[in-house]
């Protein structure tokens, strides 16, 4: 596949800056979205997180619903909605309003953590273990609800005849044996947990059974991407999210901070090794430099979509990095080898 064939998209974790608010969030994930659909984007999903003051997607149906309403072509999604935390009737009604209100155009991510601490799952009065352990009689009910199976006791309204997209997430084998199994397509967390990846992919593509909605293995690969006039800038806008990460990680997590030159070489080694592996999968950097690492990280994966995710400081910049990762793709730009 050459990287100009290449779908793209976006993952949108609605961060909320230092100095900012829930709602200016909110504001700037529309624009986002906007920005992405002119520029060709295929995707904008928001993922389920709990808790977090940075994040303000938590509840994804309404973002999307929001996000919609400002975009014309773009498919939104969950990426994704974390089923334990649910009862998937509720979930089959808020996507069955959604593919009703923009029809055609509604993923549907599924995914088997709790989006945070065990803390959300004790708030949601759910049990950790037993929701974990019945996510994929959960995945099968869902896709009943939006089937109208007879043997229901309740019908989904809406919800009933909605033909959402729906995907298996993951970041281990048990997601990738799930989706081969139901027949689904694929999306690897790679760009916050690379550890499986390259076993995880080869058990989807070797266990799929194909299905009414899918004749082939699908992946989606999600990669870290900010882009910058160069290497450096890129570097320093990516800062911003690292700071997050490190702060995350070590219990003290907060708004998304304004970046920080020379962070890297501010941490202690085992920060900086903790970073390094999480963030192995990602393209920092100038025009040249995304591509390059774009290219190497397609043909690792032989993904058929990558999903970019980052997050910067300045908005503004975030558009920036949108625009210059799709011209990176289209770039004739020789590859290093």
């Amino acid at each position: 596949m050459t990287l100009a064939k290449l779908k793209l998209s976006v993952l949108d974790l609605v961060p909320v800056r230092e100095g900012g608010t829930v709602g200016e969030a909110l504001a700037e994930a529309a624009s986002l979205a906007r920005t992405a659909e002119e520029l060709g984007y295929n995707r904008f999903w928001v993922a389920e997180h709990h808790g977090m003051e940075g994040i303000a997607g938590a509840a994804v149906s309404v973002v999307l619903a929001h996000v919609g309403n400002a975009t014309r072509r773009i498919r939104l999604g969950a990426g994704g909605i974390m089923l334990p935390n649910h009862n998937p009737l509720v979930i089959a009604e808020q996507f069955g309003a959604l593919d009703a209100l923009f029809p055609g155009r509604i993923d549907l991510g599924l995914g088997r953590a709790p989006g945070a601490d065990q803390r959300i799952m004790r708030a949601l009065h759910k049990d950790i273990h037993q929701a974990a352990e019945s996510f994929p009689n959960d995945v099968v009910e869902l896709q009943l609800h939006f089937a109208g199976d007879p043997r229901l006791p309740l019908q989904a309204t809406p919800g009933l005849g909605a033909k959402p997209e729906m995907w298996i997430l993951g970041s281990s084998l048990f997601g990738a044996q799930l989706a081969g199994m139901l027949g689904l397509p694929y999306a690897f967390a790679s760009h916050f947990a690379p550890d499986h990846l390259d076993a995880a992919l080869a058990l989807y593509r070797e266990r799929f059974q194909p299905s009414e909605r899918l004749a082939e293995p699908y992946v989606m690969a999600a990669i870290n991407v900010i882009a910058a006039d160069t290497d450096e800038e890129a570097v320093l806008l990516a800062s911003s999210m690292d700071q997050s990460f490190v702060r995350l990680r070590t219990g003290s997590p907060g708004k998304l901070p304004p970046p920080v030159p020379g962070y890297r070489e501010s941490l202690h080694p085992s920060s900086l090794a903790m970073l390094d592996h999480m963030r192995q999968v990602s393209a920092i950097g100038s025009v040249k430099t995304v591509r390059e690492r774009i290219a190497a990280f397609q043909a690792r994966t032989g993904a058929d979509e990558l999903i970019v995710s980052g997050s910067t400081f300045d908005p503004a910049l975030r558009h920036r990095s949108l625009a210059l990762t799709m011209e990176a793709l289209q770039a004739d730009v020789a590859v290093a080898a």
